[in-house]
């Protein structure tokens, strides 16, 4: 096993100090840092105290389950009714000669003398 580069991780990616052309560059710089970080905290502050006083002042969520349309259905466990069982389907035999086996746990029905001999020559 083989350790990959810094630029394929996500963690410990730490920038490197900044460097300037020349001073005055890195004193426009600064001041540009400082009027975003003042404009940051103007918004900020007055956006948090706003959503504040917005979820404070709301009327809390009150759920019910009045007025509902449909009546209950009983259910019905003789048989009878809406939800009442489908019978279960049996195969009666008629059609099919057996079932044939190709590979491990394949097993295929066959319904014809000419599929149960092509299946025989399949195998290896």
């Amino acid at each position: 096993m083989h350790l990959e580069g810094p630029w394929l991780s996500t963690v410990g990616k730490k920038r490197g100090k900044v460097k300037f052309r020349n001073a005055e560059e890195a004193k426009k710089a600064r001041e540009l840092d400082e009027s975003w970080k003042k404009l940051q905290t103007k918004w900020a502050v007055e956006a948090e105290d706003k959503k504040r006083k917005r979820a404070l002042s709301a009327e809390p969520l009150v759920y019910t389950l009045s007025g509902r349309e449909t009546t209950r259905m009983p259910s019905r466990g003789d048989g009878t009714g809406v939800a009442s069982l489908k019978p279960v389907q049996m195969y009666t035999g008629k059609e099919m000669l057996g079932i044939g086996q190709l590979h491990k746990s394949n097993a295929i029905p066959i319904f014809r003398q000419q599929d149960a001999e092509d299946l025989s020559k399949m195998r290896r």
